[in-house]
């Protein structure tokens, strides 16, 4: 298992971080939210399928001496690019939102606002992760604080979720260390219940009901208490304080040493708390919630989306500490097509993710040729799933409940059908 330093923003060879409108492109977009209802369900076509883990994976090495150094070179004109076209956008987004009447006539285009502006900051985000993996910016300084002023804009604890992060890059699919969506072993206290809530409700309802928990809930109650996150971390922990009861685990989420930069994120978050409330006061409290609230929740609904499409499929594993390695945990990671437009607008994050697993450190505008070296060297290892995102989405939140061993390979597979033992 993986060391890692306190802030570290990788994994592997790379430094820790020591200091600090169109409309019809709109409307396409507001179709495609308004489609993950649908009840259609695929079956997971991954171009990778590797039927013995535990044999067929290449060193870590292997995988890093694949990627040429020259990947990590930092261009400050594609990275400042990038970030004026999404703060421009989201500027621009966000203007429009304080012009919208408030009237209940006025619903479809509160609701359209909230779907592009969301979108549209969901690039904030992927840049401000970029800088949290030293891939924006030469200076950690310039890049830390970057970083910090993007996250605490959207109420992100910037540092302490670097943290956490590292941890998940270091640990991907490791089912005792890995961090965030970590699923439930099925005969585990919390696997037995998800698995009987999931059969008492069925497929359809349990999918809506798991689209709602993860989309609208989850990522506040991570932040709050660690749903989600590792066994060995314990439960609860949370980012924004490391005393007690957030402390009970085998191992510390947020050791001592990030307790200093804890408090700087907390800091963010306030400052980003009084400007709402001020704006509350200077406008109104339902003002502030339609222009700041709705694209919020949109955020975090693409967020959530991402990080839970990008590690979990049917037929993606996690292994326990016995079966784990690095670089069969960071392969366990899929690339999925979301499209020109939210390729650009999120910088690529969901379609190079597997190479951004393998070298943190590469910035998104050099990680599509990562992808494809990538991919030349290990065709049958770098999985890429053509299923539409609504329903990869619909599949995976009604199918991925519960894990149990798979004797063959030793990976923890998701349960597609509930068997037996799960009943009782």
């Amino acid at each position: 298992m993986q060391s890692i330093e306190p802030w570290s923003s990788a994994t592997g060879p790379y430094k820790s971080l020591k200091s600090p409108r169109p409309t019809e492109a709109l409307l396409i977009l507001c179709a495609a939210a308004a489609s993950l209802t649908t009840t259609v369900s695929l079956p997971s076509q991954s171009t990778a399928q590797v039927t013995n883990p535990g044999a067929s994976y290449p060193s870590k090495a292997e995988l890093l001496g694949c990627l040429p150094s020259e990947l990590t070179r930092i261009n400050p004109v594609k990275a400042w690019g990038s970030l004026a076209m999404s703060l421009g956008l989201s500027a621009l987004a966000y203007g429009i939102g304080t012009l919208i009447p408030m009237q209940v006539s006025a619903a479809p285009l509160w609701l359209l606002y909230a779907v592009v502006t969301g979108t549209v900051a969901g690039g904030c985000w992927v840049l401000a992760h970029e800088c949290g993996h030293r891939a924006f910016h030469p200076n950690p300084r310039v890049e830390a604080v970057v970083g910090f002023v993007l996250h605490s804009l959207l109420l992100v604890p910037y540092f302490s979720w670097q943290r956490s992060h590292s941890v998940h890059h270091a640990n991907c699919n490791h089912l005792e260390a890995g961090e965030t969506h970590v699923p439930p072993r099925s005969d585990s206290t919390s696997g037995r219940f998800v698995a009987k809530a999931r059969r008492q409700l069925g497929d359809g309802f349990y999918g809506l009901a798991s689209l709602f928990t993860h989309l609208i809930l989850g990522w506040p109650l991570y932040l709050m208490i660690g749903v989600a996150g590792g066994e060995e971390y314990g439960s609860p922990t949370s980012h924004f304080t490391t005393a007690a009861p957030f402390r009970n685990g085998v191992r510390s989420l947020f050791p001592d040493s990030c307790r200093r930069l804890m408090v700087v994120s907390n800091l963010g978050l306030l400052a980003m708390v009084a400007a709402l409330v001020w704006a509350c006061i200077l406008f109104s409290t339902a003002r502030v919630f339609l222009v700041y609230g709705l694209p919020y929740l949109v955020i975090n609904a693409w967020l959530v989306s991402y990080t839970w499409l990008q590690h979990t499929d049917i037929d993606i594993p996690h292994f326990s500490s016995s079966d784990w390695n690095w670089a069969k945990g960071a392969l366990q990671t899929v690339d999925r097509p979301y499209g020109p437009l939210l390729n650009l607008l999120h910088h690529g994050i969901g379609s190079t993710h597997v190479c951004h697993h393998i070298n943190p450190r590469i910035p998104h505008y050099n990680a599509w040729r990562g992808n494809a070296l990538l991919k030349q060297q290990f065709p049958h290892l770098v999985r890429f799933d053509p299923t539409p995102i609504h329903l990869a989405l619909w599949r995976v939140a009604t199918k991925c409940a519960v894990v149990s061993k798979n004797s063959v390979s030793g990976g923890f597979f998701y349960e597609a059908k509930l068997s037996s033992k799960n009943k009782h």
